[in-house]
């Protein structure tokens, strides 16, 4: 497959376009060359020197992430800028991001998988930013207790040994739960707005416990890497159905 048309059959899946006014990174195709072709593509949370060169190692042509290189783009490609991107032009590795498209994609997304492990049913969308959402919320089919959230998500994301820290101030029974992948604690407000009995998340700021505590919802933090595997997997799963050669790169950060 030519290099247009993979970046072109992503875009138009993610609606890249839609998400360009909201937010910092630069999405779509960050690193590559007008044309070329892609028989091997690895997929990978983080964009950085570990998965380029594990991904050059692996024999791919292309490389998709969740977090990218360009927030803005750059005052100077110097220092740790230039080591990263220097493998990628060196061994003509396109590199493409999918930051809030993918965190909010119904189907695909981080909320989306989140959702699924939480067998979440009666779903909406959730975590109003600007025009677009990056989250979702939902039923559970059977309510959880407590510790039995907790539990269900350490036992089902990629975590590193690492545990889920839950702040109980909400209800015994969670039903309602609301989820905001990677750094979500800012829809807290908005959470308890939608009724949602807990909201789950990757980390949280000092200030989320007592804002958490004064609201009485529950929250959990279940590791902002642990909660944003799912896209980047549901995109190799995408990509696998266009008879395209696949790699996914496991890099946990424990974080």
């Amino acid at each position: 497959m030519d290099l247009p048309t993979f970046v072109d059959r992503l875009d138009e899946e993610l609606r890249t376009d839609d998400y360009a006014d909201i937010d910092a990174s630069a999405n779509g195709l960050q690193v590559g060359p007008d044309e070329g072709t892609v028989e091997h593509v690895a997929f990978a949370v983080d964009g950085v020197a570990e998965t380029f060169e594990r991904a050059i190692d692996a024999g791919a042509d292309a490389l998709v992430v969740h977090h990218g290189i360009s927030w803005g783009g750059f005052d100077s490609v110097t220092g740790r800028t230039y080591d990263r991107l220097e493998p990628l032009l060196e061994e003509g590795l396109a590199l493409y991001v999918s930051h809030l498209p993918l965190d909010g994609h119904r189907e695909l997304g981080n909320a989306a998988g989140v959702a699924d492990v939480l067998d979440l049913e009666s779903r909406a969308a959730f975590g109003e930013l600007g025009p677009e959402y990056i989250g979702q919320r939902g039923t559970a089919a059977d309510p959880y207790a407590p510790d039995e959230l907790r539990r269900r998500l350490e036992s089902e994301l990629e975590t590193d040994d690492q545990p889920v820290r839950l702040l109980e101030f909400g209800p015994d029974e969670i039903e309602e739960i609301a989820i905001v992948t990677g750094s979500g604690a800012d829809w807290l407000d908005e959470a308890v707005a939608a009724g949602a009995d807990a909201l789950v998340t990757g980390e949280g700021k000092g200030k989320v416990y007592h804002e958490a505590r004064e609201a009485g919802i529950n929250v959990a933090l279940a590791g902002h890497y642990a909660t944003e595997t799912f896209g980047v997997r549901a995109l190799r799963d995408l990509v696998d159905g266009w008879g395209l050669e696949t790699t996914y790169l496991e890099v946990p950060t424990g974080l």
